[in-house]
């Protein structure tokens, strides 16, 4: 069948489409008939389809994990930082990085999706924009500490005082830098939930959010990390003690904590909107284990008080011991040993001071990945269900399983 000139550019123009199988039916049997007959374009739409089998090649456009690191690096040691952000900073600037990646991704559709986010109290449901509201909303006490503007609107301070004009309230949003503060985080007595007061903050800074474009309410929350980060470059000793209202740490374990509960939080929502997400570096992986150890005993403690049944009697040394007179009491420790890339062994001491001092080998020997420890401190695995190498006392290495999870919070 013989077809006019201005019939053949027609067809030669759908080839594109053809290609791309974005043609109709009607058109792609038109087509597919003039190229049995016309050599030259079935020579260019063999050359077309080609190049569109490149174009759905069925690999990730994601890039590698590690190539942010190792651009930074590179770029790090022609030029050093004026002002390098602490170690103990690093996993924070990370995983906001990593979070506000993919919340630049989201689609408006995407935006509205509820994500859930366990803790050893229930469950909370947040849209992505609401997680951010209430990641900031905790992020504020950094930020007194450090003396930046609180994120929260004016009403109460984080710690429930007026966060702004004359009085006890000023004068404590600028606490002085690198002030001294023990290791062992303290503990204020509470009235009532000791998490109320987060929780109100979260519905404050919400309830003023409402409204806004998601990517703005993104928006401002990557600048108030950004500030975080810098100031945190001022303060590289990390001593600056920060107050929860529930428990005061060192500046340096408040960015290790607000790092991992990015990293949480960060996972929620990427399960919520189907969207693959990365576990922290083993480095700063190691030091979230490192700071969920050291808080465990606190938590230990509460269980004891709550439930004094459940756990274990310190255990007296048969012999005493050295200097010891037989029958004192010692208290108990599990050795940790967590595997995989972020590897590494800590003494988990199970009783308090009451019980006596850490002498003698641990009582039991625990063997946990270090994911998997970190979502079990996040109360996502069931501490009764979770794969664990046990050695030795498997009551006391279940008392630690079961405390563990109270670590998390709203």
């Amino acid at each position: 069948m013989t077809i006019t000139d201005e019939q053949h550019e027609a067809l030669r123009s759908l080839l594109g489409a053809w290609a791309l199988g974005a043609v109709q039916p009607r058109e792609g049997a038109e087509v597919e008939a003039h190229l049995t007959g016309c050599p030259e374009c079935a020579e260019h739409a063999e050359r077309l389809r080609e190049a569109a089998g490149w174009l759905s090649v069925e690999e990730p456009l994601d890039q590698p994990a590690a190539l942010r690191k190792q651009v930074l690096d590179w770029c790090l040691a022609r030029r050093p930082a004026d002002l390098p952000v602490p170690a103990w900073g690093m996993p924070y600037a990370a995983e906001t990085a990593k979070f506000d990646a993919l919340l630049r991704d989201l689609g408006p559709e995407e935006w509205q999706e509820v994500a859930e986010l366990p803790w050893h109290g229930g469950t909370e449901y947040l849209r992505p924009a609401e997680v951010l509201c209430h990641l900031a909303a905790v992020d504020g006490y950094l930020a007194v500490a450090l003396g930046l503007p609180d994120p929260v609107p004016s009403g109460t301070g984080p710690t429930g005082t007026a966060a702004s004009g004359t009085g006890p309230a000023a004068e404590r949003r600028v606490p002085p830098q690198e002030a001294v503060l023990p290791s062992v985080p303290r503990v204020p007595q509470q009235a009532g939930r000791p998490w109320a007061r987060i929780a109100e903050r979260t519905a404050r800074l919400t309830a003023e959010q409402a409204g806004q474009p998601p990517q703005r309410v993104r928006a401002r929350w990557r600048r108030h990390c950004h500030r975080l980060v810098r100031s945190a470059a001022l303060a590289p000793q990390g001593n600056t003690p920060v107050d929860f209202g529930f428990v005061t740490v060192p500046l340096r374990d408040a960015f290790v904590d607000r790092a991992f509960e990015c990293y949480v939080h960060g996972e929620d929502v990427a399960r919520a909107v189907a969207y693959p997400y990365d576990p922290p570096a083993p480095q700063h992986l190691r030091q979230m284990i490192d700071l969920a150890v050291r808080m465990l005993p606190l938590a230990l403690a509460g269980q004891r008080a709550a439930h004094p049944e459940l756990t274990g009697a310190a255990v007296g040394a048969p012999d005493g011991g050295p200097g010891r007179a037989v029958g004192a009491r010692t208290g108990r420790r599990v050795r940790l040993v967590i595997d995989g890339p972020a590897a590494g062994e800590w003494l988990i001491p199970l009783d308090g001071p009451e019980a006596g001092p850490l002498v003698g080998e641990p009582v039991a020997v625990m063997v946990l990945d270090g994911l998997e420890f970190c979502q079990l401190a996040a109360a996502h695995r069931d501490p009764d269900r979770l794969p664990v190498g046990e050695h030795g006392d498997r009551a006391a290495i279940r008392e630690v399983l079961r405390a563990t999870p109270l670590l998390s919070r709203p």
